[in-house]
């Protein structure tokens, strides 16, 4: 089976590809390269240099006939769409609304959306259900929440199949410094560095974070399951900011102190997913805790 994978040379689409090889899919990887690597591809797989926004995308369709897609490119850092809505909409509204009509125009099985938390905005401190009303507080989570409107009529119009997953803050090796759940790669980057990252606000937010390799494998179970649904992907557990920076110190043992900053627009005070649905109908479940995977980190940046 085919599977053309969108941002595959980055973060969490390159280890989409990894998964997708090792469960005997042959993946596409289309990337522009705005922030991904090419060396994070590997060599034997296809890889296309093409802005998902360039024409171009209807002659990779037509001529490599994927039977999936799998679409993570996308401009993913919330205090960037703030300043910047225009570009926001251009790369994750009509991007996506581009590969819809190539998946509908060429008949693919199934349309795997990669959205976020950002779309429930500010809730209480409580696990958050995929029912819950959605109200997002940055132009990154509207861009995110108006991509799934589009894909949910394109299935009622055209019949295109999709899931969609919606991530807690995804972290692990090969993350850049930048975007959302950028934050525990900020740490180790400047605490290795022996630099003072920032904390902003009270460091008393909560975040639910997920391995990047367990987001990996939700995408790839979505190929068999959980057919026109909506999920949430996140390890339904919370960690304040200031606990996640004891955490980086103590595993890089090192004494840093932290600098604190001002409150940023956008940054919502808690955020943790209820997993239960994906538990149960797309057979998923997180394996890495939060130490395990800090674990794996650090050796990552310790050997970049």
């Amino acid at each position: 089976m085919k599977v053309l994978v969108t941002g595959g040379a980055g973060f969490i689409g390159s280890h989409v590809v990894d998964l997708l090889i090792q469960s005997g899919y042959e993946p596409i990887v289309v990337d522009n390269l705005m922030s991904g690597k090419r060396d994070n591809v590997p060599p034997n797989v296809r890889f296309i240099d093409v802005d998902i926004s360039s024409p171009q995308l209807e002659d990779i369709f037509a001529k490599e006939k994927p039977d999936v897609v799998i679409h993570l490119a996308a401009q993913v850092d919330v205090a960037y769409s703030i300043q910047n809505p225009v570009e926001d909409a251009t790369q994750n509204i009509l991007g996506t609304i581009r590969l819809l009509t190539c998946c509908h125009k060429y008949n693919v099985k199934k349309f795997i959306f990669s959205s976020s938390c950002a779309v429930y905005g500010e809730k209480d401190d409580c696990s958050i259900k995929e029912t819950f009303p959605i109200l997002p507080q940055s132009f990154y989570g509207i861009s995110k929440y108006t991509s799934e409107m589009y894909i949910q009529i394109f299935n009622i119009l055209h019949n295109v199949p999709f899931t969609i997953l919606r991530y807690a803050n995804v972290y692990g090796p090969r993350q850049s410094s930048k975007g959302e759940g950028g934050v525990i790669s900020i740490f180790f980057k400047k605490v290795l560095n022996g630099e003072s990252p920032f904390i902003y606000g009270d460091g008393e937010q909560t975040r639910d974070f997920v391995y990047v390799k367990d987001v990996a494998l939700a995408n790839v179970l979505a190929i068999e399951k959980g057919t026109n649904e909506i999920f949430n992907i996140g390890c339904n557990s919370k960690t304040s900011i200031n606990e996640l920076y004891q955490m980086t110190t103590s595993l890089a043992s090192l004494n840093i102190p932290s600098i604190s900053m001002p409150v940023r627009k956008g940054d919502i005070r808690y955020s943790r997913l209820d997993n239960t649905k994906a538990i149960n109908l797309l057979s998923w479940n997180p394996v890495y805790e939060l130490q395990a995977g800090l674990n794996e980190t650090l050796k990552y940046y310790k050997s970049s």
